[in-house]
């Protein structure tokens, strides 16, 4: 809320439901504090992008492909995001509802791609697969710890947590399929792997749609700004 004189008994915490003092608010992301945090981990996604797609493409590991095309559409998601916080409820809601259908189709594509490139081309090696796979997750963990404390928002906001969070799980099952290969001396590691991101991702897009699509049918809610949000 942007009244200052708020109950003292009320929360100033950032949430996505429930509500202070009988009145439903979601953070916006309006603060210089989140955007100064946004604005980090669109950095590090491109960092990740580079790095990883050299890896994935002197590799020839789907996985890793699928990895770093998903640190750039990161990169492009966020910074849409950035752009949207401040601007008005349709404004801010239809920017998250194009990011879920854009990780709708991402999901689609890093499928499509993993069933190729496994199918087809060399085994990748084992051991680069899960070093560039634990970099990636490093990356991950950092934005994750920049983001955490706004994990519960308008759904703008909270599109960018589940991105971040999904991408960790995302590194780490990179890295455990780079064993796998080592271990199986097989490229099928690469195809799993990648059709369970798949689902992951699609799973994500369509919690960020349906809550995008509640709040365009919802009635506008007062603007939150936290003061001193807790974990």
């Amino acid at each position: 809320m942007q009244k200052r004189d708020m109950d003292d008994s009320c929360s100033s915490e950032p949430i996505a439901s429930g509500g202070c003092c009988g009145a439903e608010v979601r953070f916006e992301g309006a603060t210089p504090a989140y955007r100064r945090a946004l604005r980090w981990v669109i950095a590090i996604n491109i960092v990740g992008f580079a790095v990883v797609l050299a890896g994935g493409l002197i590799e020839g590991s789907a996985s890793l492909s699928a990895n770093a095309l998903d640190f750039l559409a990161d990169s492009v998601t966020y910074a849409i995001s950035l752009w949207a916080i401040g601007r008005s409820l349709r404004v801010r809601t239809n920017a998250a509802l194009f990011k879920g259908l854009s990780l709708g189709a991402m999901a689609v594509a890093v499928g499509g791609f993993a069933v190729v490139r496994a199918l087809s081309g060399e085994m990748p090696s084992g051991a680069a697969i899960s070093g560039l796979g634990l970099f990636g997750a490093g990356a991950n963990l950092a934005a994750a710890a920049l983001l955490v404390r706004y994990r519960n928002g308008d759904s703008n906001v909270r599109s960018v947590w589940l991105c971040t969070r999904n991408d960790l799980i995302q590194c780490l099952a990179v890295a455990a399929t780079g064993v796998a290969v080592w271990l199986t001396g097989s490229r099928w590691p690469d195809l799993i792997v990648g059709i369970v991101l798949a689902v992951v991702f699609l799973n994500s897009a369509v919690a960020i749609i349906r809550q995008s699509r509640g709040e365009l049918a919802s009635p506008a809610q007062p603007a939150f700004q936290p003061t001193a949000a807790r974990l």
